[in-house]
């Protein structure tokens, strides 16, 4: 196995070819990785975390490209986990090569495979955002799995959570399905231009009036742009709040 010694070093100063190699060993469980992941901890605590989910086909994809150019335009550096299923041959991300982001410059990508872990995320997840946060992305987008509803784990690493939903997918039956939408802060309606998102938009709002818990919903259309400035202020208000309250570390949950 490779010796990873002295790559947290070399990741506190930018290097993203570190990164990618100590994320690697982190999926590897190598002996190692414990004391690399200690020396990253005082360079932590400066990313704001998001977490993207929703059912397969909404279109998380997109929108991640989408918010990667506008968060580019405001010279924001950005770092994006996706985790994918995992290949039941050689248990990496199966769908690892799946995105080709056409705003990718200055954008360090990586997926995670599941590996079965439940929830959307990877086991190797809050230890991979520990690497972006100490190479200095100011924000990192976690897109979880991809399995629906259950995918609550998200909002418990993240900073913020954010929910995909799209018109004519059972929508009465994401409605009544609570888990991901109680806790959810932004709730993103994509694919807009299709015939039931005005029914949807009204319910997510009528269901955000009965919850404790604040949160918005922004409607886009992730293919042509339309509406991702709007949910990239949202994410960036958010973002603010957490600084002027000082909470970006306190959410934040220890790496073992």
């Amino acid at each position: 196995m490779e010796d990873i010694t002295g790559l947290a070093d070399r990741v506190i100063k930018g290097d993203g070819l570190a990164a990618a190699r100590l994320i690697t060993a982190i999926e590897d469980e190598a002996l190692e990785i414990a004391g690399e992941l200690e020396r990253l901890g005082p360079y932590c605590g400066g990313a704001f975390v998001v977490g993207i989910t929703g059912a397969p086909g909404a279109g998380k994809s997109t929108l991640i490209d989408g918010l990667a150019e506008c968060f580019g335009s405001r010279d924001i550096k950005l770092g994006v986990l996706a985790v994918d299923p995992s290949s039941p041959y050689s248990g990496g991300a199966i769908l690892g090569d799946r995105i080709r982001m056409r705003h990718s410059d200055g954008v360090f990508y990586r997926s995670l495979a599941s590996r079965g872990q439940p929830g959307g995320l990877s086991a190797a997840t809050l230890a991979a955002v520990r690497v972006l946060d100490a190479l200095g992305r100011d924000i990192i987008l976690v897109e979880t799995v991809g399995s629906g509803q259950a995918e609550v784990g998200v909002a418990d690493v993240c900073h913020t959570s954010v929910l995909v939903m799209v018109p004519g997918m059972g929508d009465d039956i994401q409605l009544m399905k609570a888990g991901i939408l109680e806790v959810a802060d932004i709730l993103v309606i994509n694919k807009a231009e299709r015939e039931g998102a005005e029914s949807l938009l009204q319910g997510l709002n009528a269901m955000l009036g009965t919850r404790q818990r604040e949160g918005e919903v922004v409607s886009t259309e992730a293919t042509c742009g339309r509406g991702l400035p709007q949910l990239a202020e949202a994410i960036l208000a958010r973002r603010r709040s957490f600084v002027s309250g000082g909470r970006l570390k306190r959410k934040r949950q220890p790496v073992a």
